[in-house]
């Protein structure tokens, strides 16, 4: 067990989820568990929480952990081994294949999730003793573009701003972000900002996402054509002399190329209009707020980042700033809002294949600053193979041998198919992880490692506006996981380089960073903490968040870049970039006739291995969907509910039908989180096309030309089970998190009789089993029960008439059920004692859509704030606002007299 003293006081850490880095107070329960708080001292969100963070006590139990180091047998089995026997093994495996091949045989694929003192040792490691750049992040995956953007036009991968500007900006833009769901904290910063100075929200978006409902604008642009829309904007600001001459001249060069281009792309507001399909009146009241705003936002992420042209699509966008002079400003700015809790740190340490340490790259100069402080032997002369690179090398048997930390790119990666059959050519695959299962675990590792999870790690992570924060352990270690530091420096010192390896603690290693980061630094290089690099034990624990740079000597304090130019060229001077005609790398095609989208979903994270524990985090939209607009789903034969089967030249899946309005016509949208661990078949990244940005490397995870047709179940159901949950091959399932057991939602073709033998499997023998049974009506029900409590349920019945699950799985979670109970749980109503709430519609507090629905029609909640003050829905993240107004507005209300 997973427990701590009893009663200990809170422990000051940071969230494990997205980039806001928002700060966390965990209260240790003394069982494993804690109680999770937002901290309101952090000033990345001054104690709100979205509903992930808020669910993360949920997420604490061992029952999935990788708890001990494993290794695959003769037999293909995996079995326990020691700590010495894995780490000898790895050490070994690597040196051979270095030897027999060459350093670039091998390589490291990172994550985001890693904490700062992770990635340094790993870094270090490969580029400094190793001698190959080859090792590669996931964070390539959702902010390349960005660095290679700001490296553009910088100098630099240097964000300007800080959350600060978000509070005093007077317009805002948000392209491809939807920021209510994916960045729920800062949303509400924005929203707050409207209701108490009037800012202006612009939503560019090619979906109407829940961002567009409190926005003062939407412009849904054309996929891939965000550079068609600045070009045309930086245009504007040119013909209407909006632009800052004086700034321009002593602080850019680039600009007439950029003006040129810019002029080829979007000459004027017609062509514009038809470059991004957006209507050309609302591109003309965009311009004219963004020509007559002087304290400008623009607020990016994956929309912008995740294509072939991402870096191009930030430069346009930093080409308006520049041009403008509204950067480095209070309330100006370009602005990254980034995916993964420390993927700046990564790119601080330079976790990437194109980085070599501290924000330095692969010239001379750097190439010898670094091997001297590292005092390293064999330096990696140049840059390695980024993440899609890397995977094909693997599948031409180029890598002999990789070590995946932290992430699972079996599922995560585009043409995800290929990549987990690659992984099995491997001649070593060592993973460290927290899991013991996920889809790059069964693509056959021989090695797994137990690494320390979140409540158990210690050491920093730096958010989007790069303020670095300490990730603090409140749980103890349980049974054999260790820090991934710890576990990098093992092998390390059994590869014969102990002496730069002798780790002893995470402040060590911060230490060491920090005074790399100053190393020969005179201000050429905009990473520089150098300040924090002779803290003490005691300092490092008790570090508050901080922004940097912190330069050694300089005060500790929050600072903005670039208001004065200073940029870290050459010259110093940022560059306007003149960007690529924007097109489609791969456009549609009578074979593949519409556009597929990725993304996040409001309550899931990345492949759900953590928020996939959460029963309420998977209460919301707890199946895989493909959202589809009504002329395309009449078109295609679709229903709304129903399932559809999307292919590409890639890969296919089969997800749950969602027809929206929001959605634009000949385009698709599916959510990135399903894997082969909690699906049959919507693992989305087998999908997604292995297009690359030619400047970050970032695959175009927003554009692959796609097809798709009905699929027809004839049975719908769930099953609930306090044991494994076992569900014929053969049939559609998605695994959903509930208290007290496993269940899922099925469809199925097999007759129903077969899903009552069915039933004897799933609950096993010696339990009193209730069955109802409607063969010509197709209907089956069973449930299980000992001792008055209900074991398990299965029920299917006719897919136009499926059962309903939520008044069942509310008495399934019940400790214990009384006689009229248990006998109306075949009906799939609760009777008095345990109401149906309906689908969950606020995450953070469990309130259902039918809780809701009753408040308003009995007249004791008929808008959203007093839903808010009567139950609570809203009041914290917010994200489920716009929902809300989505229900307060259709739900008819009965006031009494």
């Amino acid at each position: 067990m997973n427990a701590s003293a009893q009663h200990p006081p809170a422990v000051r850490t940071t969230c494990a989820y997205c980039g806001v880095g928002c700060g966390v107070l965990a209260k240790p329960d003394g069982r494993g568990g804690a109680a999770i708080s937002g901290d309101p001292e952090h000033p990345a969100n001054f104690g709100r929480l979205c509903s992930k963070g808020s669910a993360l006590g949920e997420t604490l139990a061992l029952e999935t952990r990788l708890l001990h180091p494993m290794r695959r047998g003769a037999d293909g089995a995996m079995a326990r081994t020691s700590w010495d026997d894995a780490l000898d093994t790895v050490a070994s495996g690597f040196a051979d294949a270095i030897a027999k091949h060459g350093p670039d045989s091998v390589a490291f694929y990172l994550s985001g999730q890693l904490l700062t003192e992770d990635y340094y040792v790993a870094n270090k490691l490969m580029k400094g003793f190793v001698g190959s750049a080859n090792v590669d992040t996931n964070s390539r995956l959702c902010m390349a573009s960005s660095v290679a953007g700001h490296r553009r036009a910088f100098g630099s991968d240097s964000v300007p701003g800080s959350y600060a500007d978000l509070d005093e900006a007077d317009l805002i833009v948000l392209v491809g972000s939807n920021a209510a769901w994916c960045h729920p904290v800062l949303y509400q910063r924005m929203l707050a900002n409207k209701r108490a100075r009037g800012a202006k929200i612009v939503v560019i978006d090619p979906r109407r996402t829940a961002t567009v409902e409190d926005d003062d604008l939407h412009l849904p642009v054309a996929p891939g054509m965000d550079t068609a829309l600045f070009s045309g904007l930086l245009v504007h600001l040119a013909d209407t002399l909006t632009l800052d001459y004086d700034y321009l001249a002593a602080h850019t060069t680039g600009f007439t190329e950029a003006l040129v281009r810019a002029r080829e792309i979007a000459p004027d507001l017609t062509a514009t209009a038809a470059a991004t399909g957006v209507d050309a009146a609302d591109i003309a009241r965009f311009f004219a707020l963004f020509r007559g705003t002087k304290n400008v936002v623009t607020c990016y992420s994956q929309g912008v980042n995740q294509s072939a042209q991402g870096t191009d699509k930030v430069n346009a966008i930093i080409n308006c700033h520049l041009a403008t002079g509204r950067i480095g400003k209070p309330g100006m700015g370009p602005f990254s809002l980034t995916g993964q809790p420390n993927a700046m740190g990564g790119r601080e340490v330079g976790g990437l294949a194109n980085q070599l340490a501290a924000h330095m790259g692969f010239d001379a100069d750097a190439i010898d600053r670094v091997g001297r402080f590292w005092r390293a032997p064999n330096m990696a002369q140049r840059e390695g193979l980024k993440a899609v690179q890397l995977f094909d090398a693997i599948g031409r048997g180029e890598i002999k041998a990789l070590w995946i930390m932290a992430t699972n790119p079996a599922v995560s990666l585009p043409r995800a198919g290929f990549v987990q059959e690659a992984l099995k050519k491997l001649d070593l695959l060592v993973i460290s992880e927290n899991v013991i299962s996920n889809d790059t675990v069964a693509a056959g590792a021989h090695l797994l490692l137990p690494a320390a999870a979140w409540g158990e790690k210690d050491g920093t992570v730096t958010n989007s506006e790069r303020r670095i924060s300490r990730q603090r352990a409140f749980l103890p270690l349980p049974d054999d996981a260790k820090p991934d530091w710890w576990i990098v420096s093992q092998v390390a010192q059994r590869m014969g380089f102990a002496e730069a390896f002798a780790y002893h603690s995470a402040a060590e290693i911060f230490r060491e960073h920090a005074a790399l980061s100053a190393f020969e630094n005179d201000g050429t290089r905009d990473f520089d903490i150098g300040a924090l690099a002779t803290l003490s034990d005691g300092s490092y624990h008790a570090l508050d968040p901080v922004q940097w740079p912190a330069p050694d000597g300089a005060p500790l304090a929050d600072s903005r870049f670039f208001a004065d130019g200073a940029y870290y060229t050459p010259d110093r001077k940022a560059r306007l970039i003149a960007p690529a005609v924007p097109t489609l790398h791969e456009a549609p095609s009578p074979a593949f006739p519409l556009v597929l989208n990725t993304g996040r979903i409001r309550d899931q994270w990345h492949t759900m291995t953590r928020t996939g524990l959460s029963p309420r985090l998977g209460a919301h939209l707890p199946e895989p969907f493909v959202e589809v607009h009504p002329d395309d789903a009449a078109a295609y034969g679709l229903l709304d509910g129903g399932f559809a089967r999307i292919s590409t030249r890639y890969g296919a899946c089969v997800l749950k039908v969602m027809i929206s309005t929001g959605q634009q016509r000949g385009t698709l949208f599916a959510p990135i989180h399903w894997s082969g661990e909690t699906a049959t078949d919507a693992r989305i990244g087998a999908l997604v096309a292995p297009i690359t940005d030619p400047h970050s490397g970032q695959p175009e995870a927003k554009a692959t030309p796609a097809a798709i047709a009905p699929v027809d179940y004839a049975l719908r159901g769930f099953a609930l089970t306090r044991g494994t949950l076992q569900l014929p091959a053969e049939s559609w399932w998605a695994k959903v998190a509930v208290r007290g057991g496993a269940a899922a939602l099925i469809a199925s073709n097999a007759p129903v009789t077969e899903w009552r033998a069915q039933a004897a499997a799933l609950f096993g023998d010696g339990l009193e089993l209730a069955e109802y049974l409607d063969e010509p009506r197709h209907s089956y029900r069973a449930a299980a029960f000992e001792d008055g409590r209900l074991i398990g349920c299965l029920f299917v019945g006719p897919a136009e008439a499926a059962p309903q699950w939520d008044a069942v799985k509310a008495l399934f979670e019940a400790e214990a059920l009384p006689a009229p109970q248990r006998r109306a749980v075949l009906s799939g109503r609760s009777t008095d004692g345990l109401a149906d709430t309906g689908p969950t519609v606020c995450a953070c507090f469990g309130v259902g859509l039918h809780t809701i629905r009753d408040a308003i029609t009995s007249g004791a909640a008929v808008s959203v704030e007093a839903i808010g003050k009567s139950l609570r829905a809203g009041t914290n993240c917010g994200s489920c606002l716009p929902e809300l107004r989505k229900i307060v507005a259709g739900t008819k209300v009965v006031v009494a007299a």
